[in-house]
C-alpha cells in the first residue's frame, strides 16, 4: 500500500493559519480607522466631500483600481508582481472595441464576446507571465516588465495607435448606470471582491495560495504542484485586468491603445497599503478593497483642498512608502513574538 502525500493542513499550520486570521483581522481594522480618519479630515476641511455627489464619484473613480487590485493580490501573496497589469489592459480593451464595432452582430451578443474576448486576452498574459517566470524561475519582476512593453506594443500594433470609438448605447451607459445609488461599476468591483474573498478564505486553493507565499518548499515536499497555483494566480490576476478593460472602457466610451499607464502602481500601492506583504504570505482581499479606498479618498480629498498636482503626487508616494515601512515592521515584530 503507499502512502499519500501528507497535507499541508497539519495541526500546526492549522493554528499558524488561525494566528495569522487573528492579526490580518487587526490589521484590516487599523486600515479602517486610517480610512475613518481620513474620511473626517477631509470632512472638516472641504464642506462638500461627504455630499452622495462627491461621495459616488469617490466610489466610480475607485472602480477600476480596485477590480485590477483584487487580481494583484493574488499574485503578491505568492511573493510575485505584475507590472504589466496597465498594458494590458490597454491590449485587453482594443480587443474588446474590435468585437463591438463589428458588423452584423446583435448588440447583446457583441457586448457579451467582447467581455470574454477581454477576459481571455488578460488571461492568455497571466498564463504567459506565470509559466515563464514559474518554468524557469525568472523573478516574476523582469518577466512582466517584458510583457508591459509587448501588450502595449501589441495594443499600438492592432489599432494602429488609434483609438476605437462609437459602441453601442447600451455598452456606453454601464459607465454611468447606478444600483440603488451606487455606481454600477463600483457595484461589479464588490462583486469581484466578494468572489476573491471568498476563493482565499473558503477553498484549498485559496490556503495554498498564503502557503506558497509563507513556505514554497514546504507546499512542494507536502506533495503540491507549486508551479500550478503559482500560473493559476497570473491567470486570475490577468483575467481581472480584462474585467477591469471592459469596465474602463463603458466609463470612456472609447477603446484606447495608450491607456492604463501607470495603473499598475496604483493597483500595487492599494495592495501593500491594504496590508499584503511583498514578500507573500500574508494579506487580505477585504485590505486591498480598503487600501484602494484609502487612495481614491486621498486623492479626491487632497483635489477639493486645492492641492496641486505636483503635491499630490508626492503625497500619495509618502503614503505608499509609509505603508511599506509599516509591513517591514509588522514582520519583525512578528518574527520576534513567534
Amino acid at each position: 500500500m503507499t502512502n499519500s502525500p501528507p497535507s499541508v493542513a497539519t495541526p500546526a499550520l492549522a493554528r499558524a493559519s488561525l494566528r495569522q486570521k487573528s492579526r490580518a483581522v487587526l490589521r484590516e481594522a487599523g486600515i479602517g480607522v486610517a480610512l475613518v480618519c481620513l474620511v473626517v479630515v477631509f470632512a472638516l476641511l472641504s464642506p462638500i466631500f461627504l455630499t452622495q455627489s462627491n461621495i459616488t464619484n469617490i466610489f466610480t473613480q475607485i472602480s477600476i483600481n480596485v477590480i485590477l487590485a483584487v487580481g494583484m493580490t493574488f499574485v503578491i501573496l505568492i511573493g510575485g508582481i505584475d507590472l504589466s497589469v496597465g498594458s494590458v489592459m490597454a491590449f485587453c480593451a482594443v480587443v474588446a472595441g474590435t468585437v463591438l464595432k463589428l458588423e452584423g452582430l446583435d448588440t447583446s451578443l457583441a457586448i457579451g464576446l467582447a467581455l470574454l474576448g477581454s477576459i481571455a486576452v488578460g488571461a492568455l498574459c497571466g498564463l504567459a507571465n506565470g509559466a515563464i517566470s514559474a518554468y524557469w524561475g525568472i523573478p516574476s519582476f523582469i518577466v512582466t516588465l517584458g510583457m508591459l512593453n509587448i501588450a502595449r506594443g501589441a495594443a499600438l500594433q492592432w489599432t494602429q495607435a488609434r483609438s476605437l470609438y462609437e459602441f453601442p448605447d447600451a455598452f456606453n451607459n454601464f459607465g454611468s448606470a447606478t444600483l440603488l445609488g451606487v455606481p454600477a461599476i463600483f457595484v461589479v468591483a464588490l462583486v469581484l471582491v466578494a468572489l476573491g474573498w471568498f476563493v482565499l478564505n473558503r477553498t484549498v486553493f485559496g490556503r495554498l495560495i498564503y502557503a506558497i507565499g509563507n513556505n514554497e518548499e514546504a507546499v512542494r515536499l507536502a506533495g503540491h504542484n507549486v508551479m500550478g497555483y503559482k500560473i493559476a494566480a497570473f491567470v486570475i490576476c490577468g483575467a481581472a485586468v480584462g474585467v477591469g478593460a471592459v469596465i474602463y472602457m463603458t466609463r470612456l466610451t472609447i477603446a484606447s491603445p495608450i491607456s492604463g499607464i501607470g495603473f499598475e502602481l496604483n493597483a500595487i500601492a492599494a495592495v501593500i497599503i491594504g496590508g499584503t506583504s511583498l514578500s507573500g504570505g500574508r494579506g487580505s482581499i477585504i485590505g486591498t478593497l480598503l487600501g484602494a479606498c484609502i487612495i481614491g479618498v486621498l486623492a479626491n480629498g487632497l483635489i477639493l483642498i486645492g492641492m496641486s498636482d505636483f503635491l499630490r503626487q508626492m503625497v500619495t508616494g509618502f503614503v505608499i512608502i509609509l505603508a511599506v515601512v509599516l509591513d517591514v515592521y509588522r514582520a519583525r515584530l512578528t518574527r520576534g513574538s513567534s
